[in-house]
């Protein structure tokens, strides 16, 4: 399959382009992003752009890939509802809408979070925001896919680039196993979750419904296709 990608800097987005360049189905893969990754693979094209939501400028055509993997976000904290929400919903949707109507055998697959609010009318700013967007992908006529992952544990040297959230992976590390051996549909690893993309993008893959919470996310893990 040819993939785009976008939001591939960040840790969630990094753990699926690995996935991505080491699985023998990914034939190629597309990341569009505000910065550049500073990785080179024969499987890799780079579009580093202001706008990623501007797939013309990014040389797009939507009919050439058959997935796209949206982890591009941003955290809520110090946001009002508005700029949430532009980053959040309207960006997503500028990127989903025309490839959406270009070519509905697509299979989109949108990073959302774990709380999400699929009413949109709760009291916590960013499920709202989030189910909203969940929402208005689920309307659109192609596959959509919404991953709300709850813990993830970073493996195989994929960083998160928010400071605090190191900060926080460090403390909490000596309790993961511990989550894992007495909850662990609780946790997940970044590989099984780049794994899990690919997955639900693989014709003939059984998964559970659109909405994918973690112990979905951990079953469609499975092993890696390809070891290099």
């Amino acid at each position: 399959m040819n993939v785009i990608l976008f939001g591939a800097t960040g840790m969630l987005g990094r753990a699926v382009l690995r996935e991505c360049l080491r699985d023998d189905s990914v034939t190629g893969v597309l990341a569009i992003g505000r910065s550049p990754l500073g990785v080179t693979h024969p499987k890799l094209r780079e579009r580093v752009q202001d706008d990623p939501s501007d797939l013309a400028a990014a040389g797009v055509d939507p009919a050439a890939y058959d997935a796209c993997f949206f982890c591009l976000g941003v955290s809520s904290v110090g946001m009002t509802e508005e700029d949430y929400r532009r980053v959040t919903h309207d960006l997503t949707l500028a990127v989903a809408r025309p490839l959406a109507a270009a070519n509905p055998g697509m299979t989109f697959v949108y990073v959302s979070g774990q709380g999400t609010d699929s009413t949109g009318r709760g009291r916590s700013m960013w499920a709202r925001v989030k189910g909203r967007t969940e929402n208005d992908l689920l309307e659109l006529p192609f596959r959509a896919y919404m991953f709300r992952p709850g813990i993830v544990q970073p493996v195989r040297g994929v960083p998160s680039r928010t400071r605090l959230y190191r900060v926080l992976y460090t403390v909490t590390a000596p309790l993961v196993p511990l989550l894992r051996r007495f909850a662990p549909d609780l946790v997940i690893t970044s590989e099984a979750f780049g794994r899990a993309m690919i997955a639900v993008a693989t014709p003939g893959t059984e998964v559970p419904g659109h909405i994918l919470r973690p112990a979905d996310i951990n079953r469609l893990g499975g092993a890696p296709t390809s070891k290099n």
